[in-house]
């Protein structure tokens, strides 16, 4: 206490002491401010008239050019000890006398400036004209240092302080007095409140102490030890309750999941409440009933007896159950007095004091907290109080649960909408991006069909190597072809026109190995590097129903993933085996795995996103994407394990027909015409036009080929002219300007029975989509087959 003492005089003292030192300092500035001001400006009124003098005296000097005579009178500034430099400068402005005598040009201005004195770089210094007679004969200079205003600087400061610190003793000595009187029964209220905190006696009472202001402190001290005394009980209730409320709020405020939040509210009330049985219940409108969500975890011992487990049913009857759904806390204060089933209940239990306290969002009841005691009547107002705003604590925890998780939930189905948008734009552009290539894709290949037909039928004395090579060269175009007609398609997830048959899956494994060859053996050999391509393939494979050149193409594309996986060389695996599923169903599994670098997961996720790549400008992204459009159309599956720096595994799964199946016969074998036809060929593309004037003219046909639609037209139109009609016109459907459709409809305008086909790599697409032009016979697709070429012309011109 005396410490406290002490402390409090030592504050009264340093305010009064500060006070009084602040008002004098202040006052002292303000009178040293002036005291400068007036100071510096009479320092220059000084020099002023110091500098008229000078300059008067020096005029004759100036008029007669007398050098010495001007040093002469500049050496009347002696006098002044604080001039440090002057000079005389003649009209001309060059300098002409100096002082001192011996003063270094550098030391003074080069020229002399305007008429005036300042305060600059420490000194003070001017110009002054030096006149006769009306006549301006040159100027002076005069420099002057501060000492003057220095030396008034240091007697002001000194008087400052002994200002300063005669006035903090003369204030120290009177307030040291003074400060008594009121710190004394400050002291005596400080004493008795410590009394009060230490005791908890709120009995004690502060005597008055004679000063006005300090009593009418302690009187009101006093009124409030009186209150506190009255209500010291209902007070200490009151905040523990509200410390109990802060502590679940807190403890619910970070959590967002109903259940979490029950069990922290349950949980604290059995402990700091206390209760004996708590539960939440959630409310049914539909069932008029309450299901328990969630029991405290000292409650269970009263579930079995009670039978209220969790997501147990609790009917709701005319009881408090029914008020409580209502919206209003009800407070049975003994259940054995209520005759409804409920109350029985946990009358039976051994609980005899009930609350229901409702849980309220937006003004809907949602669900019941349930709060039971064994003793009955141990419930008071002030704890049903409670129990209501906790409720309300616990409503608002709920529904911003509820509400989190409904908004994360939208925005799951946000993303993953917007994740499936994006892709179907992806692959829509990838859609649009083949239309645009594939005529010249179809075009480039159509000549090397038709040349691998006529070799493969006309030249019977082909090796068995060449004829074998030609053989694969087919496939190939086929496979190609194949390709083409799907891009446009990609997007879709099934082809209308996909047409499957029975495939030995490791049949065409073998196929891919062997053509892929180049690419992973060769090639890699070529820069010193070393792949291994092991075939692990189970025997006695069962088919699988499928198009074999897409599946073909996928597997290449797997294949030559692999190598790139392998800048180093490595080990690629590609094996199949049966696996058994669930109600006995099978699948073919295919597998290519690498020892390569493996994709990180983010990489792994995006793999199959069209135009996604890691491989920079050497990489189109479209590879795994079209193994996968090729899996959506199979109703297959894919799957891929990889992990960076271990390799990957790419595994189809393909499910296994167990019903016969017939393939579709051969298209029956048509002779070519006896018949000459005199036929029109109209295209775009000079090495096509070759081609099919080739193959035609072989058959004994009389070819015209045109270079574009327009041309085709006038040719047929001057045909037509001379009576010497086309018999077939064959032409392309993507041309610029005029493409095959006018060229249709103008040669059907001319001559209604000429029968067209139209040659376009989109050919099932028209057909299925019912989108073939109204004025075309036949619709074949690029590249051109030539037995289906025959047997158009031979239908057609029959």
């Amino acid at each position: 206490m005396r410490s406290q003492s002490s402390a409090i005089r030592r504050k009264l003292m340093r305010m009064i002491l500060l006070t009084s030192g602040i008002v004098v300092v202040l006052t002292t500035m303000a009178f040293f401010a002036y005291e400068m001001f007036t100071f510096s400006q009479s320092t220059v009124r000084q020099l002023r008239t110091l500098g008229t003098a000078i300059a008067t005296n020096s005029a004759a000097a100036l008029a007669f050019q007398n050098a010495d005579d001007a040093s002469s009178v500049l050496a009347a500034f002696q006098a002044e000890p604080h001039i440090v430099a002057a000079a005389l400068y003649d009209k001309s402005g060059h300098l002409f006398a100096t002082y001192p005598l011996h003063l270094a040009p550098m030391a003074l201005p080069a020229t002399p400036a305007a008429h005036g004195y300042q305060f600059e770089h420490g000194a003070l210094s001017g110009f002054q004209d030096v006149m006769q007679g009306g006549r301006r004969l040159g100027t002076l200079y005069v420099k002057s240092d501060l000492g003057a205003i220095y030396e008034r600087v240091i007697v002001w400061g000194i008087l400052t302080v002994l200002v300063v610190g005669l006035s903090l003793v003369v204030a120290y000595l009177v307030s040291s007095r003074l400060q008594r009187q009121f710190s004394t029964p400050i002291l005596a209220l400080a004493s008795v409140a410590k009394q009060v905190s230490d005791s908890q006696d709120f009995t004690v009472r502060m005597p008055l102490s004679g000063t006005h202001e300090v009593d009418q402190l302690i009187e009101c001290f006093n009124h409030m030890l009186q209150q506190i005394e009255r209500g010291e009980g209902r007070l200490l209730a009151q905040l523990s309750r509200l410390r109990l409320l802060q502590e679940i709020t807190q403890g619910t405020g970070n959590r967002l999941d109903l259940e979490s939040i029950f069990h922290v509210v349950l949980g604290t009330l059995e402990e700091s409440l206390p209760i004996d049985f708590g539960c939440v219940c959630i409310y049914n409108p539909s069932a008029e009933s309450l299901t328990v969500s969630s029991v405290g975890a000292a409650s269970r011992a009263f579930c079995e007896p009670l039978e209220l487990d969790e997501q147990c049913i609790v009917p709701i009857d005319q009881n408090g159950l029914s008020t409580c759904i209502k919206g209003q806390l009800v407070y049975e204060p003994d259940t054995r007095n209520i005759p409804f089933p409920f109350p029985q209940r946990l009358a039976k239990g051994g609980l005899l004091a009930l609350v229901f306290a409702p849980l309220i969002v937006e003004n809907n009841v949602f669900g019941v907290l349930v709060a039971a005691r064994r003793e009955a009547n141990t419930f008071t107002s002030p704890d049903c109080e409670f129990l209501k705003q906790l409720s309300e604590h616990v409503a608002l925890a709920t529904h911003q649960a509820q509400l989190y998780s409904a908004l994360q939930q939208a925005y799951d189905d946000l993303r993953q909408t917007q994740h499936t948008v994006m892709q179907q734009e992806r692959l829509r552009a990838l859609g649009q991006m083949a239309s645009g290539i594939a005529h010249d894709i179809n075009n480039a290949i159509s000549p090397v069909s038709l040349y691998t037909d006529t070799l493969l039928e006309r030249e019977p004395n082909l090796s068995e190597r060449t004829r074998s090579y030609l053989t694969t060269i087919r496939r190939a175009i086929e496979d190609v072809a194949g390709t083409v007609a799907r891009m446009r398609e990609f997007y879709r997830q099934r082809e209308p026109q996909l047409t499957l048959a029975q495939i030995d899956i490791n049949h065409t494994i073998e196929q891919v190995v062997e053509m892929t060859r180049p690419r992973w053996f060769d090639l890699p050999q070529q820069r010193g590097l070393d792949i291994d391509l092991k075939q692990e393939l189970a025997p006695d494979m069962p088919r699988i129903m499928g198009a074999e050149g897409e599946i073909r193409d996928a597997l290449t594309n797997l294949l030559f993933n692999a190598v790139d996986a392998m800048p180093q060389g490595g080990t690629i695996t590609v094996r199949t085996r049966v696996v058994s599923g669930p109600e006995e169903r099978q699948t073919v599994q295919l597998e290519v795995s690498d020892s390569g670098v493996g994709m990180s997961e983010e990489t792994r996720r995006r793999c199959l996103e069209p135009f996604f790549t890691t491989k920079g400008e050497r990489g189109t992204g479209l590879g795994l994407a079209m193994v996968y459009g090729m899996i959506q159309r199979h109703s297959a599956e894919l799957e891929i394990d990889s992990v960076a720096g271990q390799g990957t595994t790419v595994r189809l799964s393909f499910p296994v027909y167990s019903e016969r199946f017939t393939e579709p016969g051969a298209a029956p074998e048509v002779t070519a015409l006896v018949r000459r036809l005199r036929i029109l060929l109209v295209d775009d593309d000079p090495l096509l036009i070759k081609a099919l004037q080739d193959t035609l003219e072989e058959d004994g046909h009389l070819i015209t080929a045109t270079n574009g639609g327009q041309a085709g037209i006038d040719a047929f139109t001057a045909a037509h002219s001379s009576g010497n009609d086309f018999q077939v016109v064959i032409t392309d459907l993507g041309m610029p300007h005029v493409d095959g459709r006018k060229v249709a409809a103008a040669i059907k305008s001319i001559s209604p029975v000429t029968p067209i086909i139209l040659l376009t790599g989109w050919g099932q697409r028209l057909v299925a989509e019912n989108d073939v032009p109204p004025h075309v016979n036949r619709v074949l697709n690029k590249p051109p087959k030539l037995q289906q070429l025959r047997n158009a012309l031979a239908e057609l011109a029959a």
